[in-house]
């Protein structure tokens, strides 16, 4: 009957515990496991007495299933008489759960790179116990993982970059393609100054262990050329590391911020002022140019709870900065080119304005329509040139 327990049954629940990691990590732990008891469900008395063939043939199975050792329970019934019946199966011992489970490679494999742990950095046996099974799945690469934790408990925080890591068989890629797994091994062996815990998820890996990180980049261009940077340009597109922004010292009196590339290539000759392409929410790298604070910033956007919670977010760095582009009568004055926005934001923005407030909040809650936007690269050319004249200089 198919609700009895076969031997295929026996296995599967072996097999889950496999599946688990529970035998790997009982390498870890030395749990004794074994002699292991397996669930058995057989006949009821109704059933020994009107299937009584099929309850012979299901005890047959089970008695050959090796290496299956079976329990007895003697069952008196009034027509059959006394009969005995598995009661419980048992595995007797690790190495016959390897043998059934056809497992003994891997077992072999993880018990190599566990005396490899043991012997090079005992501090991740509890990832091994925890994360048993992939670190199976990473065998051929462990002993290079374990090499790249010794190196940076000998080299804490090195404040070098990745592709200077000098170790056999290792390079920057490995190591970067390895971030998430090594943040969790590297948080075991580091202790806790070489670890920077604001920085997290494999994004900020690099500063997280003090490797130097690729410099953030600023894209800006010069919109008066009469401003002078490099001898024999004119009104310049370059991109600066964040340092070297930091330090420009250019008469530049005004500022404007787009998220556009075209609009940024666009934007009209002004004097005293400069451009810069935007970076969405990033506003971090740009936050380090501390003269910002002494010329007038506008920020353009696309009309939508994004274009506003940039706009907040850059407020945080830069209270002074000022909208232009974004407001109700420019919205308006292009409503048939409104698109929508697929997921808008719906956090409230401390940093806007009233009127940057009030149309927010229009737009959040859908009351000019479901999920209205205006995309900054849809507006009339003739229309930004008019708000732009109008500046103040």
């Amino acid at each position: 009957m198919t609700s009895w327990t076969s031997p295929s049954d026996l296995k599967a629940q072996l097999t889950r515990m496999w599946d688990r990691g529970d035998l790997l990590r009982d390498a870890v732990t030395g749990n004794a496991r074994f002699p292991l008891r397996l669930m058995v469900k057989g006949p009821t008395s109704k059933e020994v007495a009107e299937h009584f063939d099929a309850v012979r043939t299901w005890v047959a199975a089970l008695a050959n299933a090796h290496p299956i050792r079976l329990e007895w329970q003697e069952v008196r019934h009034r027509v059959q008489g006394s009969q005995k019946l598995p009661s419980q199966a048992w595995i007797d011992s690790m190495d016959d759960a390897l043998t059934w489970l056809g497992k003994w490679r891997e077992w072999r494999s993880f018990a190599m790179l566990l005396e490899m742990t043991r012997q090079q950095c005992p501090l991740l046996l509890p990832w091994l116990e925890k994360r048993s099974l992939q670190a199976l799945a990473l065998q051929s690469d462990w002993s290079r993982l374990l090499a790249v934790v010794n190196w940076l408990q000998q080299h804490p925080r090195p404040g070098i970059y990745l592709r200077q890591v000098d170790l056999p068989g290792v390079h920057s890629k490995f190591i970067e393609r390895h971030r998430a797994v090594l943040a969790e091994l590297l948080d075991l062996a580091l202790p806790e100054s070489s670890v920077d815990v604001t920085r997290s998820g494999v994004a900020q890996f690099a500063a997280r262990y003090g490797f130097l990180e690729k410099p953030g980049r600023i894209r800006c261009r010069i919109l008066d050329p009469d401003i002078q940077t490099i001898p024999g340009t004119r009104c310049p597109d370059m991109a600066l590391d964040a340092d070297s922004f930091s330090r420009l010292a250019i008469d530049v009196r005004r500022v404007l911020i787009t998220e556009n590339e075209t609009n940024f290539l666009a934007l009209p000759l002004m004097p005293e002022a400069m451009a810069i392409f935007g970076s969405g929410y990033g506003w971090d790298i740009l936050s380090r140019a501390q003269w910002l604070a002494a010329c007038t910033v506008h920020y353009w956007g696309d009309i939508d709870t994004h274009g506003f919670a940039i706009l907040n977010q850059l407020r945080e760095h830069f209270p002074h900065v000022v909208s232009i582009l974004m407001d109700r009568e420019t919205l308006n004055a292009h409503r048939e080119l409104w698109g929508v926005e697929d997921k808008p934001q719906r956090a409230d923005l401390p940093r806007l304005t009233v009127e940057e407030r009030a149309l927010y909040d229009d737009l959040r809650d859908n009351r000019l329509g479901a999920g209205v936007r205006l995309e900054q690269e849809h507006l009339g050319f003739g229309w930004v040139s008019r708000m732009l004249g109008q500046l103040p200089r």
